[in-house]
């Protein structure tokens, strides 16, 4: 909305010429939903708290959890609110993949939200059976993927590229695109969901990922740096820079109201919804493995669950002390926020492994 009517005034003002820089609007949209956030963070933890929107917490976990029920959740659906308005506000809307991450974040959030729902106010414990979530997210997903094969016009943008390595890549057939786009989008955000159990653990990892999404988006869709990288050119694709950017900032001032002693937990809605919009953001700028090194800390949580769950069912005995992994170190003694710093740390650490594939070629 905004970029409209800045490119009209740029007719008469050429000053207002600069908000047709990619760079400037993801800046500013990384600022604006961060302010958005922080302003509706405080009057939206009341409101939860009113309504006696409140977390429950397992009793076979940590002792440690227990003063956490009650606690406000689906405080995701604030971030997801901040987004879409940023996005509305800077982004370029005849863009198709802004509608498409857009979208494809609410479809996802609208799940997580009805889960949430039946959890904290119809006091259902199951929410929405994991069936029927695994249902509307393989839904959404496969309609995101025939799109994308679909409306593809290059071979690059059907293309799997390995990172470190120009040479190799893979032209990926119809089903097998198809595939792997679902169980990138499906796979992150029940990552994400399954990562989101302490104060801050999963938000400031997705910010990270974001904004070196963010750069991946930006250079795949810039010809000549793309040409200079090696990486797919994807024409359209640096508009989801400002989309990454939102994400950013959205996560940072959730995180003052998420961070040790949480005020307020995302909830599925808001750890569902960012999963599957930093899975289609790689898929579109064709960075699916790049997202599987810097998700590392999701991608160890859900391979925790997977394991648990296998060794019990085969062999009665359990790997971890629990599942998810972070809950296994608590148990071994490590204080919260020696488990949400050290997963930040990690994560910090395969980000910048993640972005050095786009020159260590």
């Amino acid at each position: 909305m905004l970029l409209a009517l800045t490119q009209w005034l740029a007719q008469d003002i050429r000053t207002f010429s600069v908000f047709n820089y990619i760079t400037l609007r993801a800046v500013l949209a990384t600022m604006t939903s961060l302010f958005i956030t922080f302003m509706v963070g405080p009057a939206m933890i009341r409101k939860l708290t009113a309504y006696k929107i409140g977390q429950s917490v397992r009793d076979d976990g940590p002792q440690t959890h227990l003063i956490k029920a009650g606690t406000p959740t689906m405080g995701g659906a604030l971030i997801l609110t901040s987004i879409t308005i940023t996005t509305l506000l800077w982004a370029d809307l005849r863009n198709t993949y802004v509608w498409v991450v857009l979208l494809t974040m609410l479809g996802f959030g609208a799940i997580g939200w009805v889960d949430d729902y039946r959890k904290v106010v119809h006091r259902n414990p199951k929410g929405l059976s994991a069936r029927a979530k695994m249902f509307w997210q393989s839904i959404i997903a496969l309609i995101v993927a025939v799109y994308l094969w679909k409306t593809a016009t290059l071979p690059e943008h059907t293309t799997l590229i390995v990172p470190f390595f120009k040479l190799i890549t893979f032209s990926l057939t119809g089903a097998v695109f198809i595939g792997l786009v679902c169980i990138v989008i499906v796979g992150t955000s029940n990552a994400v969901n399954l990562t989101d159990g302490l104060d801050g653990l999963a938000i400031m990892p997705t910010v990270m990922i974001a904004s070196a999404l963010a750069i991946f988006a930006y250079v795949a869709g810039h010809v000549v740096f793309a040409k200079y990288l090696g990486i797919p050119y994807i024409p359209g694709a640096s508009e989801l820079a400002v989309f990454c950017g939102a994400i950013a900032g959205a996560g940072l001032a959730f995180l003052w109201f998420n961070a040790y002693p949480a005020e307020v937990f995302m909830g599925d809605v808001g750890a569902l919804a960012l999963g599957a919009a930093l899975g289609v953001v790689a898929v579109i700028v064709r960075q699916e493995i790049v997202l599987f090194i810097m998700a590392g800390i999701f991608v160890l949580e859900t391979m925790s669950v997977i394991i648990q769950v296998i060794s019990f069912k085969l062999t009665g005995k359990r790997v971890f002390r629990m599942a998810p992994l972070h809950h296994h170190y608590e148990l071994k003694g490590w204080k919260e926020n020696q488990v949400v710093v050290r997963f930040w740390i990690i994560t910090m650490m395969l980000v910048l492994i993640g972005l050095a594939s786009l020159k260590l070629r």
